[in-house]
């Protein structure tokens, strides 16, 4: 078992990570003095892989397990599908005592966390992520929410979960392209903070690029963790450098959400995105071309996309990263690397943007 902790006072709360840890749901939880029902929301595709042994970890620890699937995509992380598991709840009369455990990927994470921030005004709140992108990045820091047909995670809440409890070996019934978009975030902690992280990437390609149960993707998910739990203890609400785990992000939300939510995965987004702030950061005169390309190399050796889909116009671009919510006052905020291992957080003109647009859409 590998142990992290996110560092938040009294709110401070544990990331297990070990294989089969599915089967130990229960006795975790159970440890962790929660006793009673507890609701599991997942979704069709995770549900059938992995709920039952949830459930029967959890009844095996005389809990009260309650189960509420969601619909399997990014087009319904939605207030409507929320609303739907609200009235589950009302209807099981659940207290303010159940704990919600999110069962799935980056999705499930956000919306039970969403919707365990506001029932009752609070309930606890459990993450048991099952694809890579969720396991290294969003089940870690409480960012919980829903979508706008306008933009992505623009209706959400911060809050924390008690635990996060990772079994890599979910992974295997990842679909190759659901895998490899959570390489994409791998790359971004290398990137933003951690040169040597960035090398055993680059050293680890053949053992990373496809998984397997090697030492390697653990090495990944666990550094990736450590490194997000060290932010968030750092800064919790985005006030400083928590905003440089957005590298990427700022290009790549609007990607998503031009694209037609679900078209592009997060992690392919986030891909391009990286690439599109290492060439704004190199356009503005922060960052050298050997910092471009490194990037780019690596994540194009991973088999993540980094070429910008055609067809948007650079106004509309603008545009859409305009409801990106760290637009703040009409100026937009970016994270732009200057080395590997180093970003800066730098507010830039909209006139600025729209120009680098124009040649890179």
């Amino acid at each position: 078992m590998r142990t992290l902790n996110v560092s938040l006072g009294t709110r401070s709360y544990p990331i297990k990570i070990k294989s089969g840890l599915l089967d130990s749901v229960g006795s975790e939880l159970k440890e962790f003095g929660f006793k009673g029902a507890v609701v599991v929301v997942t979704n069709p595709l995770v549900g059938g892989l992995y709920l039952e042994r949830v459930i029967n970890s959890l009844k095996g620890c005389g809990l009260t397990p309650l189960s509420v699937e969601i619909p399997d995509g990014e087009e319904y992380k939605t207030l409507a599908e929320i609303s739907k598991v609200y009235d589950f709840l009302v209807e099981n009369r659940t207290e303010r005592t159940v704990p919600l455990l999110a069962l799935g990927g980056g999705v499930i994470g956000d919306m039970t966390g969403f919707i365990a921030a506001t029932y009752l005004r609070g309930v606890p709140f459990i993450q048991i992520p099952t694809t890579l992108l969720s396991e290294v990045d969003s089940s870690v820091g409480g960012k919980t929410g829903v979508n706008h047909p306008q933009g992505k995670n623009l209706i959400g809440a911060f809050y924390q979960p008690q635990i996060v409890l990772i079994d890599p070996d979910t992974l295997v019934t990842l679909e190759p392209r659901d895998y490899k978009s959570g390489l994409a975030e791998v790359v971004k902690y290398g990137v933003i903070r951690d040169p040597v992280f960035f090398e055993f990437i680059k050293d680890n390609i053949e053992a990373l690029a496809l998984y397997s149960k090697g030492e390697e993707i653990f090495e990944a998910i666990e550094r990736s963790c450590a490194i997000k739990a060290e932010i968030v203890g750092a800064d919790e609400r985005e006030g400083g450098v928590r905003a440089t785990l957005n590298l990427g992000h700022t290009f790549g939300h609007a990607l998503e959400s031009l694209s037609g939510y679900g078209t592009l995965r997060h992690g392919e987004a986030v891909s391009i995105g990286m690439v599109m702030a290492s060439e704004f950061s190199l356009a503005l005169g922060l960052c050298t071309q050997d910092v471009v390309q490194a990037i780019t190399s690596l994540l194009q050796d991973l088999g993540l996309p980094t070429e910008v889909p055609s067809g948007f116009s650079a106004k509309v671009f603008l545009d859409s990263m305009l409801l990106d919510k760290k637009v703040t006052g009409g100026q937009m905020r970016f994270v732009l690397p200057i080395e590997i291992g180093k970003v800066i957080i730098r507010e830039v003109e909209q006139g600025e943007v729209l120009e680098f647009l124009g040649k890179v859409v």
